[in-house]
C-alpha cells in the first residue's frame, strides 16, 4: 500500500511536499514531475442542498495526479440555515470514462471534528479531505461527485438549483474533472 508524507506547507503548494514512499509500481520520473508540477485548480460552483448549505467552491492541488499519487481537496461549505442532524460528506471519485470501479471519499466535515448539526447559519465550513488514486489506475480522468447524505436514513440533501451546476439527477454534484496523468 502506498503512503504519503505530507510537508506542513500552506495547502495551496501541498503539490511540491508531497513524497512518496517506495512502491513496487514504477513510473517514469517525467510522469511523476508532471502530475507534481501541475498548479492548483480552483472551482466556483454555488449548488443549493435544500436551502440549508451552498456548495460555494473549492481548491484541488495538484491540478493533475498520477496514480500512486493523492489529490489533496478543500472544500468550502455555506451555511444557509441549521442542519438539525448529522450528515456526512460523500465523495465518489469515477473515471470519466466508466471503465473502472468507483473509488469513495466519504467523511464526517472538518475530519469529525465539526458536525452539521453544529454549524451556524452564515458560516462558512472549509472541509479539506485527500483522494489516493490507487497505483496501476489506468484511467484519463476523474469525475470527482459530491453531496450530503444522513447515514442514520440513507437520505441525501437534494439539490435545488437543478439548472444552475453540473449533476447527475441523483443529487450528486460534479464538482471538478481532475486529469490523470499517465
Amino acid at each position: 500500500m502506498m503512503r504519503l508524507v505530507w510537508c506542513g506547507a500552506v495547502l495551496l503548494s501541498a503539490a511540491a511536499c508531497i513524497v512518496p514512499a517506495p512502491t513496487s509500481e514504477k513510473q517514469p520520473d517525467r510522469q511523476k514531475a508532471a502530475a507534481a508540477a501541475a498548479p492548483p485548480v480552483e472551482v466556483r460552483n454555488g449548488a443549493n442542498f435544500e436551502d440549508k448549505v451552498e456548495l460555494v467552491g473549492a481548491t484541488l492541488a495538484p491540478g493533475r495526479v498520477a496514480p500512486g499519487e493523492a489529490l489533496r481537496v478543500t472544500a468550502f461549505f455555506k451555511v444557509l440555515d441549521a442542519l438539525p442532524d448529522d450528515y456526512m460528506i460523500f465523495v465518489h471519485v469515477e473515471d470519466v470514462d466508466g471503465r473502472v470501479d468507483r473509488l469513495n471519499a466519504d467523511h464526517s466535515p472538518v475530519q469529525g471534528s465539526y458536525p452539521t448539526s453544529k454549524w451556524k447559519k452564515g458560516e462558512t465550513v472549509k472541509d479539506e479531505f485527500t483522494i489516493y488514486v490507487p497505483p496501476g489506475m489506468a484511467v484519463r480522468g476523474l469525475n470527482l461527485l459530491i453531496g450530503f447524505w444522513d447515514p442514520k436514513t440513507d437520505a441525501r440533501l437534494k439539490l435545488k438549483n437543478v439548472d444552475a451546476v453540473r449533476h447527475d439527477n441523483n443529487n450528486r454534484i460534479l464538482l471538478a474533472q481532475v486529469p490523470v496523468a499517465g
